[in-house]
């Protein structure tokens, strides 16, 4: 029989709906529950695509003595991370805390009161390598609880006081100089990985932030080292594992430092931030890889993630059946040469071996092999790779495929609109806009209301109950603000604006400081503030990005004053922890740049000449450059006001805080202007 999961809209939450164990969704009334039971609660947090969630609800929320359990001494709490972020935020900062170390699923065990006492992630069903079984956690905390109840509940009111204590020191709230950003470059070169692109050691992430700041840095400054890393560190993750070389798109990272074996899940965060890096660096040095990485990205997240309703889902798992009815991560992506052969033939098949590096021996586990690119293509026949691809790509799609969650976050949907609309518009494919622009008026249909407040998440077109975080309206507006300088359509800036504007009156203390949840959502034992890059950019940095970009095209000052004051964070943490504060740096640069203004003016927006200068201003290095499009004197987008047009012809005007330089017709000053 279900339990109250099934009612819930969450892929993750529903893949728990048919447990025996008695699971709560997040509420007030669960706790309620406790309350009057005199029973602690146990929080189990993960998400759909996290492969050790899924191992230990086969091992212990499917088991029936488990359950039972656990239905008669805890009321169970089930959490997706990716709906709840604010949840999943404050007691992961208490699990850290505790002991060192963090990840999913998170198990936490809470007072009624929300309070947390004990904490850890995952629990075998027996005791291995050290750490207790879950069954013996189950009977510790209840013992705990009912023999030493004053002792548990001192315990869970210092852990919150410390996390109270936990605010941000905010500094001197000036944004950082040449001097922080210098000293930040200084600290990314110290970790970098000279012999194999990236930052750091084993397991590698795609720090597609940080080469964000480096593409920028590169453009103000002229610093070869910077674009050094940066195109390094491209290149070799779109030569790895990491890549899927058959069908584009980023796994979630690289379980080694040489970016070969990835964690196979593919989220849609990572995918529409690289597709936009890939974008960036072909604009910036014109790769051909880069070029194709881009493109690729693109087209994989419009096949596999976009819904029926235009929007983009959240992951694709890294498990799937292998074939033999066994549920094995990366068994939709790897090779065996036997494989190859049987898909292939012989003579081909031996071409595949060598050109993306299968062995006997294998990559991967089993003898399987991860496809890379370990030589360069000049080696191998262009329109001979090209066939062998294109097989391959149709004999995997045999294969049972991962599974998909199919729940649109807001904010990993504005990165998907922001991307696809730049790269659309940099290779003239006009349906890659239109595919942002379908998700933007899933968003603004469906995710907003009449007062602007967005929603968190939908799925099948059904809106979630959950209010968006600050991640949420700050990467949304991002989205719209990349349409509205694509498309040349004022709507996108007017609901951009809507957003932050409830970033300055919900999110925003007077100190410039931001927080991660509304000072009128539900109140948590702590406010989530947290300045840090991790996966996606923090709700922080984002909002300092957004916030400048529409004041940049709107001359706001109230908006370009606060992206000032939440710069602040990035000059005390940029020089110590770059790595982790990389799309904070990146607005750095822009605000130090100008950012720069560029008004594009002409008869009509399928004029010729018009299409050459907007385009030209698009593909400007220029960092965080805003750009409009339109007639003369148009009212559509402000920076278009009182720009007219060069004796009779398509005219582009640069500006720094709404002071213009000398206006152009020439495509190629224009270009010029914009580089850097």
């Amino acid at each position: 029989m279900p339990n109250r999961l099934a009612h819930e809209t969450s892929p993750y939450l529903l893949q728990h709906a048919e447990n025996p164990v008695d699971w709560w969704p997040w509420s007030a009334e669960a706790f309620e529950e406790a309350r009057e039971r005199g029973v602690p609660v146990l929080l189990s947090v993960g998400y759909s695509s996290c492969h050790w969630c899924h191992v230990m609800a086969h091992e212990s929320f499917e088991d029936q003595e488990t359950a039972d359990y656990l239905n008669a001494h805890f009321v169970s709490v089930k959490v997706d991370r990716e709906e709840r972020p604010d949840v999943d935020a404050v007691y992961m900062e208490a699990v850290q805390a505790a002991t060192g170390q963090g990840g999913w699923p998170m198990t936490v065990f809470l007072t009624p009161d929300a309070e947390p006492f004990y904490f850890g992630t995952y629990f075998p069903p027996a005791p291995r390598h050290g750490m207790p079984s879950f069954q013996q956690v189950l009977e510790g905390v209840r013992t705990a609880w009912t023999d030493r109840r004053e002792e548990v509940a001192e315990v869970a009111g210092k852990i919150v006081r410390d996390l109270a204590g936990r605010e941000i020191s905010y500094g001197d709230s000036q944004a950082p100089g040449e001097e922080q950003l210098a000293a930040a470059l200084l600290g990314l070169t110290r970790e970098y990985d000279p012999q194999r692109g990236g930052f750091g050691g084993a397991p590698k992430f795609p720090p597609s932030m940080v080469v964000e700041f480096l593409l920028r840095h590169h453009a103000r400054t002229g610093a070869e080292g910077a674009l050094q890393m940066a195109q390094d560190t491209c290149e070799r993750m779109a030569r790895g594992g990491i890549y899927d070389q058959l069908g584009g798109g980023f796994a979630r990272y690289s379980v080694d430092r040489d970016w070969i074996v990835p964690h196979f899940e593919k989220m849609l965060y990572d995918n529409a931030l690289l597709c936009r890096v890939y974008a960036h660096l072909w604009r910036a040095t014109g790769s051909e890889l880069a070029r194709r990485v881009a493109l690729e990205t693109a087209d994989f997240m419009v096949r596999e993630l976009r819904t029926n309703e235009g929007g983009f889902s959240s992951a694709l798992d890294a498990d799937s059946d292998d074939g033999t009815g066994r549920h094995v991560e990366g068994a939709y992506y790897v090779w065996t040469p036997e494989q190859l052969r049987e898909a292939l033939g012989a003579e081909d098949a031996e071409l595949a071996v060598q050109y993306f590096g299968v062995t006997e021996e294998g990559t991967f586990e089993h003898g399987s092999s991860v496809l890379q690119l370990p030589q360069q293509d000049v080696f191998f026949d262009a329109e001979r790779i090209a066939s062998v691809r294109e097989r391959l790509l149709h004999k995997r799609s045999e294969r049972s495929a991962p599974g998909r969650d199919d729940k649109v976050v807001a904010a990993w949907n504005g990165l998907a609109i922001a991307a696809l609309a730049e790269t659309g518009a940099y290779f003239d494919r006009p349906d890659l806009v239109e595919a942002a622009l379908g998700a933007a008026d899933l968003l603004v249909r469906l995710h907003l209301d009449d007062h602007a407040r967005l929603a968190r998440t939908s799925k099948d077109g059904q809106v979630g109950a959950n209010a968006g975080v600050l991640e949420d309206y700050a990467d949304v507006a991002e989205g719209f603000l990349a349409l509205a300088s694509v498309t040349g359509e004022g709507v996108w800036l007017d609901f951009a604006g809507f957003l932050l504007d409830h970033v300055l009156a919900r999110f925003a203390d007077d100190s410039g400081s931001l927080y991660d949840t509304a000072a009128d959502a539900e109140q948590l034992i702590r406010r989530p503030q947290d300045p840090t890059d991790n996966a996606a950019p923090s709700g922080w940095s984002a909002a300092a990005g957004a916030l400048l970009s529409y004041a940049a095209q709107t001359g706001a000052e109230p908006h370009r004053t606060a992206a000032e004051k939440a710069l602040g964070v990035v000059k005390a943490l940029g020089p110590r922890v770059p790595r982790f504060i990389g799309w904070g740096l990146a607005v750095a640069e822009a605000l130090l740049d100008g950012p720069r203004e560029v008004a594009v003016v002409g008869p009509s927006l399928d004029d010729g000449g018009t299409r050459a200068l907007h385009r030209t201003a698009l593909l400007g290095t220029a960092p965080g450059a805003v750009v409009a499009v339109g007639t003369p004197d148009s009212d559509e987008l402000p920076l278009l006001a009182d720009r007219s047009l060069s004796n009779g012809e398509p005219t582009a005007y640069v500006c720094r805080n709404f002071t213009c330089d000398a206006p152009t017709t020439d495509p190629d000053r224009l270009r010029t202007a914009l580089s850097g």
